[in-house]
């Protein structure tokens, strides 16, 4: 099923060091938007139906980019379209960002939601880019995942509802979170260069 699409036009104001603020493209320049509801995951592909971490709570709240398959297709390469939109995983070792630690964002490779930023990068031994904390909570939404006789926590972005990776509780400190994310499922952003958010 199809979510309404929000009719209101919205520009991303990015601060240094990865300070994120969605603001109303007729809105004043100190003028950003907080707050929101807490949001459901429909049951998908044996994925419960309970968002164990919210998209938002009392931060930011990013518009949702809701397109058809069809459009998303289009948009994709077949890699990212496979990740992205059907929860797919690449193979272990094989990411474009495995190793990388040049400053920037990563940001969400369907829709452009600033992610993480490299500092929270870490190298895991686990053949995926791991982080052990989001740009900001509400960047993130996290869905039980029960898919192949196991019980994950599976991370998507918030904005597009794309598959990222998965979640673990043993990172470093200070998170002890290991974010093990798909390399196909993002795109880097050097450090002092715009992060555009994809628009409809």
């Amino acid at each position: 099923m199809m979510l309404p699409m929000v009719v209101r036009k919205w520009s991303l104001a990015i601060v240094a060091y990865g300070g994120v603020a969605l603001v109303p493209w007729n809105a004043a320049p100190d003028q950003a938007v907080a707050g929101g509801a807490e949001t459901t995951a429909k049951a998908d592909g044996g994925r419960a139906a309970t968002v164990t971490r919210a998209a938002a709570r009392g931060k930011q709240v990013t518009e949702k980019l809701v397109l058809s398959d069809e459009e998303w297709r289009k948009r994709l390469t077949p890699e990212e379209y496979d990740v992205l939109r059907h929860h797919a995983t690449e193979r272990a070792g094989t990411g474009c960002f495995l190793g990388t630690k040049a400053p920037g964002t990563y940001v969400c490779a369907g829709c452009g939601n600033p992610l993480f930023e490299s500092g929270r990068k870490f190298e895991s031994g686990t053949g995926w880019p791991s982080f052990n904390q989001p740009i900001r909570e509400s960047a993130l939404v996290e869905v039980e995942d029960r898919t192949y006789g196991m019980v994950r926590t599976e991370v998507r972005c918030a904005r597009c509802d794309g598959h990222l990776g998965h979640v673990f509780p043993d990172g470093p400190p200070p998170t002890g979170l290991r974010y093990c994310i798909n390399s196909v499922a993002m795109k880097h952003v050097k450090a002092g260069q715009p992060i555009v958010l994809a628009q409809p």
